[in-house]
């Protein structure tokens, strides 16, 4: 534990350091708040009291600890009418002295097949310049994408409490143009009552660090042909979120039953959402699920408490349905098709996860 404080107060120090030398990222991580496990989804992504397999190193990383065999879990989501993909997989697996459970997880958010037409334009063709002749034999393609690794590690401190934390890396690219790299810590907790399962979890916890280099040589000739200044990198910060849940299971004869809650802690003072104090907004998730004999399961959810000053306050509903085959597990999760947040199309996610 001395090491764990420890490493934890030498993270902080130098994020503290950075932080006098960087900008604010707002929204500087929003690519990861898709989730992990389509399963979530369908509960409008209350999950943090929840959670308990290998999808726990997004949610809640203490909810590993309840692992009791290795898990695998792969899931693909397309937005935007496919433009954006957004893929998500996780591994964990109790460690053999029994002294907690470790994990991986790896997310990619990306737009791929961008044309760039930097080289297919002629400045000197023409008073204001021109595509080149046969432009098309100049464009080339690339992708933009934003990833994150994370390494988590949980345990089991009692019968009640459980905690971990896992280190995040983060690497965004822009094709050949610019890229960014990134580090912070994310830590929870779960403790168990006669009342309600409870969780608490805070990402960023050392403030995550992200530092921007662009490759000035992919831009030759961008400033004579276009008249703006090349970009230049920075270092960004993005501050610290807490996320709280609740979650109630119980039965009644070949069912069970689960209700969750969650509220989301954003102190960039987006006021983006329903219930803001001062900078801090507070996003809720409200998710139930039932489940018959542990084989099929009907979810439902609510999020996206949005105040809109045009379109007043609305909410986005969610839905989900869960098989489970032997030790395979396929989960579907269907949101976005109604309030404020439909208005960017339908959101569809599907994730298969197998225990070994």
């Amino acid at each position: 534990m001395k090491r764990i404080f420890l490493a934890l107060f030498i993270l902080s120090l130098t994020s503290g350091f950075a932080f006098a030398q960087s900008t604010v990222a707002k929204y500087g991580n929003d690519f990861l708040s898709t989730g992990a496990g389509a399963r979530a989804l369908g509960m409008g992504s209350a999950h943090s009291a929840l959670t308990s397999d290998v999808t726990s190193g997004y949610w809640n990383v203490a909810g590993l600890s309840s692992l009791n065999t290795p898990e695998l879990i792969y899931m693909h989501s397309e937005r935007f009418g496919g433009i954006v993909g957004y893929d998500y997989g996780a591994a964990a697996m109790p460690l053999s002295s029994g002294k907690g459970v470790i994990g991986v997880s790896f997310f990619r958010q990306g737009v791929d097949n961008i044309a760039n037409t930097l080289n297919a334009w002629d400045k000197d063709r023409g008073p204001n310049g021109g595509p080149k002749e046969d432009p098309e034999a100049y464009i080339t393609k690339f992708s933009a994408a934003d990833m994150a690794f994370f390494i988590s590690y949980a345990r089991q401190h009692s019968e009640l409490l459980s905690y971990g934390a896992s280190v995040k890396i983060i690497n965004q690219r822009l094709g050949p143009f610019a890229n960014a790299w990134g580090y912070s810590l994310d830590v929870g907790v779960q403790y168990k009552t006669d009342i309600a399962d409870l969780g608490a979890s805070i990402q960023d916890v050392t403030t995550m660090q992200k530092m921007w280099t662009v490759n000035e040589d992919e831009f030759e000739g961008f400033e004579e042909a276009f008249g703006d200044s090349i970009p230049t990198g920075q270092n960004e910060f993005v501050l610290p979120s807490v996320r709280l849940g609740a979650s109630k299971t119980f039965s009644v004869s070949d069912f069970d039953f689960v209700t969750a809650l969650d509220l989301n802690l954003l102190f960039e003072n987006r006021r983006a959402y329903y219930l803001n104090i001062s900078r801090m907004s507070i996003e809720p998730h409200v998710g139930a699920e039932a489940t018959y004999k542990n084989r099929i399961s009907l979810r439902a959810g609510l999020t996206d408490f949005i105040d809109d000053p045009e379109s007043g306050f609305t909410v986005s509903p969610t839905l989900g349905l869960g098989f489970r085959v032997s030790t395979f597990y396929i989960d579907y999760g269907f949101a976005s098709f109604a309030g404020t947040s439909s208005n960017l199309g339908y959101t569809h996610r599907i994730s298969l996860k197998f225990k070994l």
